[in-house]
């Protein structure tokens, strides 16, 4: 009877006991320092690289190279690791500038916190190769980087200038549409981060792609439903309306009507080179009517252009200045002007 009462609470105080979680493996003592560290990644913009801020556990390995993490702090959900031993340790983290060591060895996974994993050594001594975990989505990040390797490949066996850009296309769809496949989003974000990199050769199709295809969208709906206060999640929306923004303001600026604005420019030019036409035309025909002049029209017409008054004229020439009157009124007919500032504008330039 005694049995009956404490069956409920056993199990209840089995309920209660939080989840733990286990990474075990293995490294060469005599290569590496024997320190391996155990990171957390928030921002999958620093998927690789070493990071101290990212860093949540460090254990020492035993005289042989075994490690071991575990207890119950990590994610209850899944979120992207990292374990990695480097030679770059010094005090001030100098060598780790930027997240950049040139000796390390990483290892990037998914896992949550009822998890246990094992990074056993694989083919010629390797390790960091391969995962054994009780997580199916354990090892997705690594068949992503298994895929890259392949594309990798294909892009060393031809140079060419048009193979690399065939080569994009294929790689940017086969990647993403392999990301899906996996049914993981934040695997998707590992290859999201690698396509819309600005500083890779993709980023141009990434934004092609943005504009027409609605696999973007989709993958931001499949965060919010699976991992709605992760900070991938956060980041990710965050990137995506930032890059469609930008995409928007572009189309707007394309919008422009520039076939109106070169047309109005060429009929405006059009209209200036007739303007200039006649003008010429008109300066061309003064100047014959001039020659057609007397001697004396001539002579006052010479000194209207030297801006002198009726007066002037006439002291110059011994004359009155009713006869200057007289004289300019004929020079006005012969060249069709209506004053003298248009006189001077047919024979000055």
């Amino acid at each position: 009877m005694r049995f009956k009462y404490i069956l409920p609470f056993l199990l209840l105080f089995s309920l209660s006991v939080k989840a733990q979680y286990k990474f075990t493996g293995h490294i060469d003592n005599k290569q590496w320092n024997n320190y391996v560290y155990l990171s957390i990644i928030d921002d999958y913009r620093k998927i690789t690289g070493v990071y101290s801020e990212q860093i949540i556990a460090r254990v020492k390995t035993d005289s042989l190279g075994y490690f071991m993490f575990s207890g119950d702090e990590i994610e209850n959900d899944n979120r992207i690791y990292r374990i990695h031993v480097d030679n770059c340790f010094d005090e001030e983290n100098a060598n780790h500038f930027n997240g950049h060591c040139d000796k390390s060895k990483e290892i990037v996974f998914i896992a949550k916190n009822t998890d246990t994993i094992a990074f056993p050594f694989s083919f010629e001594n390797e390790m960091f190769c391969d995962i054994q975990s009780n997580n199916q989505k354990a090892n997705a990040l690594i068949k992503i980087d298994s895929l890259k390797d392949e594309m990798k490949f294909a892009f060393s066996e031809f140079r060419s200038e048009a193979n690399r850009k065939l080569n994009n296309k294929k790689w940017f769809k086969t990647l993403q549409t392999f990301g899906k496949q996996l049914n993981e989003p934040i695997a998707e974000l590992y290859i999201y981060a690698f396509l819309s990199d600005r500083k890779s050769d993709f980023h141009t199709y990434y934004l092609e792609d943005l504009q027409t295809n609605p696999y973007y969208d989709d993958l931001l709906d499949r965060l919010v439903k699976k991992y709605p206060n992760a900070s991938y999640t956060k980041q990710y929306k965050t990137e995506l309306t930032s890059d469609q923004y930008i995409l928007s303001q572009t189309t707007e600026t394309s919008r422009i009507p520039w076939f109106y604005i070169i047309v109005s420019l060429l009929i405006l030019s059009l209209i200036t080179n007739i303007y200039f036409w006649f003008t010429s035309k008109k300066k061309k025909s003064a100047a014959f009517i001039k020659d057609q002049l007397t001697k004396q029209e001539q002579n006052i017409l010479n000194l209207i252009l030297e801006d002198k008054t009726n007066k002037e004229i006439a002291d110059a020439l011994f004359v009155s200045i009713s006869t200057v009157k007289t004289h300019v009124n004929n020079i006005f007919k012969k060249l069709q002007a209506q004053s003298r500032d248009e006189v001077k504008s047919l024979f000055n330039s």
